[in-house]
């Protein structure tokens, strides 16, 4: 039984297919520190909270440490930042074996295929994804999976353009970083990330209206709507202008790397998902945006993925399980082959 991981900045999400549905595992990509003592580990332990005891106290994993950072007015720690490993953490990659292995769980069968989900070279910052994507796979590895990984627009276009054979452009827009992705027949003829996001658009805001980053945060995800009449002074209003200027950031640079290659002549569709793509309204501007911007190919239709959250790690598992039916007509080749013999 194939799997696919999406390792984001925000969340990890995994995916799997139980009879004809997909059904995904999904944790925050995030802990938070506690004092060690036994009434709070009794509290933790009833409530079913994950957890780790370390010397120096508690740290709190996955959605647990968003929810209690939110009630105590902290701010949850983050294993990655901007799309990778963070290196200010010494923590990150034990906190994200920790989360990955409760999401993933082990393997059901020998040589069973994972993908994973990494980000794109980034074309605006000076950062390298190597260290991040080699990481992750020997993680997974680590595992005992036979483990792949595919770019994050990649991941998009194979969830959502299989009615147009895996050709268009997919837009990932993440927490730590939005990832573009063109493809041809399922082949990638371009992929780039470029390094802001959803937490981009948080700092921006709370800098602005000098709100805690964690509270901005929190409404855009429970009460955000976008719309064309900005509320000047609120944070709504804000989430708005910043939104505005993350998608206008993004085409641009689109339109900047398309000038650099040779496209087939085909008219494109365009495929948007990420967590940061699920604010009411968000699809409506982008949409308009797009086609107002005079891109160096033609596009057809755009699209808002059916499941912006776990449309990354979708796409995964529909890269794993054709890497996995490639795996067994080849050995069945091989058989027939040995078998003439």
């Amino acid at each position: 039984m194939a799997k696919g991981l999406d390792i984001g900045t925000m969340n990890i999400i995994c995916a799997e297919k139980e009879g004809e549905d997909v059904v995904f595992m999904q944790q925050r990509n995030a802990f938070m520190n506690l004092d060690s003592n036994d009434l709070t580990k009794n509290m933790l332990d009833t409530s079913k909270v994950l957890y780790i005891e370390e010397e120096n106290g508690i740290s709190l994993l996955g959605e647990d440490a968003f929810k209690f950072a939110t009630i105590f007015e902290k701010e949850a720690r983050r294993p990655m930042s901007h799309g990778i490993i963070s290196p200010k953490e010494k923590e990150a990659i034990p906190i994200m074996k920790l989360i990955v292995e409760r999401v993933l769980g082990k393997p059901r069968t020998k040589n069973e295929v994972l993908c994973v989900s990494t980000p794109a070279d980034p074309i605006d910052v000076d950062m390298d994804v190597l260290y991040h994507k080699k990481t992750m796979e020997a993680l997974a590895k680590g595992m005992n999976y036979d483990t792949h990984v595919i770019d994050e627009g990649l991941a998009v276009i194979y969830s959502e353009l299989s009615d147009y054979n895996f050709t268009g452009v997919g837009i990932s827009v993440g927490a730590g970083m939005t990832n573009v992705t063109l493809a041809y027949l399922g082949t990638p003829l371009m992929s780039f990330s470029i390094g802001r996001g959803g937490d981009w658009i948080d700092e921006q805001v709370s800098k602005s209206t000098g709100l805690p980053k964690e509270h901005v945060t929190h409404t855009k995800e429970k009460n955000s709507k976008l719309s064309k009449q900005v509320k000047m002074g609120s944070p709504e209003g804000a989430l708005t202008i910043y939104y505005e200027a993350l998608m206008t950031y993004v085409i641009q640079n689109l339109n900047k790397r398309l000038a650099k290659i040779t496209p087939p002549k085909v008219a494109f569709p365009v495929a948007v998902a990420g967590g940061s793509a699920l604010p009411e309204g968000f699809f409506e501007i982008f949409e308009k945006k797009l086609r107002e911007s005079k891109l160096r190919v033609e596009i057809s239709k755009i699209k808002l993925a059916k499941d912006p959250l776990h449309a990354v790690a979708r796409g995964c598992l529909i890269a794993a399980r054709t890497q996995e039916e490639g795996q067994k007509t080849g050995a069945l080749t091989q058989k027939k082959e040995k078998e003439k013999k």
